[in-house]
């Protein structure tokens, strides 16, 4: 090849092409298949790109629908935990209103009755009274003659007692609390001391 055929090609190709030399493509559909018999690399991506997008739409509304469900439930669950507060109590108030009225009874009577009637409808309010507590899971803590426990007393004083060992309840001032195995308040106590003290 003489010198001036390459120059003439290296020349066309270097050289930038027109809009008339560039063949122009023919897009076929992506769903027909190519002359050749098989699809071309244009339909298999566009198809390949409908599929994406149709995943995208399912899986966006999947989370639209999913959020929406969280909302609804968060409001839902706020709504019962403010009612749940709010009438909290109505039950064990329900439980103490015949407490009030038997004591209420008690002392619109007091004036006519002996002070053994007065005793025994005290007596009679207070088991009631006890009773309602049980039923709610309060228990009392009265550790009269058991060992000082410091997670479940608290000592107000200690007293010398020759019959007992240190660290006995001799007195209790004011008894305890536990509300579902939850101390509510210790029972206060009088504790001995040491013998020598």
């Amino acid at each position: 090849m003489s010198q001036s055929v390459k120059s003439m090609i290296l020349e066309d190709h270097n050289k930038p092409a027109r809009d008339s030399e560039i063949p122009e493509v023919v897009d076929s559909d992506p769903g027909e298949p190519a002359s050749d018999g098989s699809s071309s690399p244009v339909g298999i991506l566009r198809a390949q790109l409908e599929a994406s997008e149709a995943k995208v739409r399912e899986h966006w509304e999947r989370y639209v629908r999913v959020s929406a469900e969280l909302d609804n439930l968060r409001k839902r669950t706020q709504r019962e935990v403010e009612s749940a507060h709010r009438f909290a109590l109505e039950g064990f108030l329900v439980d103490l209103l015949p407490i009030k009225d038997s004591l209420e009874l008690g002392l619109a009577g007091a004036v006519e009755q002996s002070a053994s009637d007065i005793r025994q409808g005290t007596e009679l309010t207070l088991k009631l009274l006890n009773q309602t507590l049980a039923k709610r899971g309060v228990e009392e803590v009265n550790p009269q003659g058991e060992p000082f426990d410091p997670e479940r007393h608290e000592a107000i004083g200690t007293e010398s007692a020759s019959s007992a060992e240190p660290n006995i309840v001799l007195k209790v001032v004011q008894k305890g609390y536990i509300l579902n195995g939850r101390l509510i308040r210790p029972a206060r106590v009088v504790v001995s001391g040491s013998q020598g003290a």
